[in-house]
């Protein structure tokens, strides 16, 4: 059973399923559209969409991209003592230069994503920011140099027709998630290839500033209150996250409890790949649908990858097949995660609970 037949089983109707397709393809679509590509009513759609921000953590969220603005992300791996791992981990998920903030199992690693916007910033950060006590035993951080796979992962964007996807074309503008395996692999080679940076001449600015924190509190905010937060006409709102995106530096994500979509693992890999292999197997591990995330690092492994399944069958069979045909692979280090304190720049407060256990394994 692969990732997107997980949704499948998961606690989700076909409605539900629907709405959460159509809102990876146009995560700003109105209720009125939202319910026509789903064939349901207004009303049926907003209770829908309520509903699961309630019992799932649906969010939809917009993001800039850190390769795209010439800001550097970085990977940390954190190993803390005994008993201590959940209070860093806390104190790392309070930062707002942090998107992500994991626990793996065994409860002595941590793992976050730092971002970073200026070398200043970064030095700041490594010098001074990060904990530093008699609890943390070893602090590694890895720069990630390119990522492989979608800005917005479409694990689960596959229930929708094309007569319905066709609906939402103009307000999904050049992103197109409806794309797996091998459609998959092709888009993320092109991707590769793009120029990262200000090539198209649109650049962020500071007054960007109140704009980026209100969708990144609340992508589907609408028009209004972000007028109000900026101080902008309305259609200099609409004209500017036009711009944002077009320009690949605004993209929006939807946030949403894993368990409920069928998946009870996910699993950290630190791949060591031949390095004249290294882009070609970022390729092909970022078209697996297993696969929401995968960097080429900086650091002993030069490849991470965030993988996600049903069960710790799936991952033995992922390993042994999939992830074993990967060109250029020397060794493999999992580390399942036990749990997620920050993701997609938001903290879950209330905390994921341990998934089911794999044993850490090297190679």
């Amino acid at each position: 059973m692969t990732t997107l037949d997980c949704v499948k089983t998961s606690q989700f109707d076909e409605v539900d399923r629907q709405l959460l397709h159509a809102l990876v393809v146009s995560p700003r679509a109105s209720f009125r559209l939202l319910a026509e590509v789903v064939g349901v009513s207004d009303q049926t759609v907003a209770r829908r969409y309520r509903r699961m921000t309630q019992v799932a953590g649906l969010r939809v969220l917009g993001i800039i991209n850190g390769e795209r603005a010439g800001w550097v992300d970085w990977l940390v791996r954190i190993q803390a003592t005994p008993g201590s791992a959940q209070r860093i981990a806390d104190t790392l998920a309070a930062r707002p230069d942090t998107r992500w903030v994991r626990l793996f199992s065994g409860g002595t690693e941590i793992a976050c994503t730092l971002q970073a916007r200026t070398p200043e910033q970064r030095n700041t950060v490594f010098l001074q920011g990060l904990p530093g006590s008699r609890h943390v035993t070893g602090i590694a951080a890895h720069s990630i140099l390119h990522v492989f796979t979608p800005v917005a992962w479409g694990g689960y964007a596959s229930t929708l027709t094309d007569g319905q996807l066709s609906l939402l074309t103009d307000a999904a503008g050049d992103i197109d998630l409806r794309e797996t395996g091998a459609a998959r692999e092709a888009s993320a080679r092109e991707a590769s290839a793009r120029e990262v940076g200000p090539a198209t001449g649109v650049a962020l600015r500071g007054d960007d500033d109140p704009l980026i924190a209100e969708l990144a509190r609340d992508g589907r905010a609408p028009v209004a209150a972000l007028a109000a937060a900026t101080h902008w006409h309305e259609s200099t709102v609409r004209r500017r996250i036009d711009e944002l995106q077009q320009a690949g530096l605004l993209y929006f994500d939807l946030d949403v409890d894993d368990a409920l979509l069928g998946i009870n693992v996910t699993v950290m890999l630190w791949l060591s790949v031949e390095p004249a292999h290294l882009e070609a197997a970022g390729r092909a591990v970022a078209a697996h649908p297993e696969v929401p995330f995968a960097a080429a690092t900086t650091g002993p492994t030069n490849l991470a990858v965030s993988a996600v399944f049903r069960d710790t069958r799936q991952v033995y069979a992922y390993l042994t097949t999939k992830l074993a045909g990967i060109p250029g692979l020397r060794s493999v280090e999992s580390a399942p995660i036990i749990g997620t304190l920050k993701r997609t720049g938001t903290r879950d407060l209330a905390r994921a609970a341990p998934q089911e256990d794999v044993p850490r394994a090297a190679g």
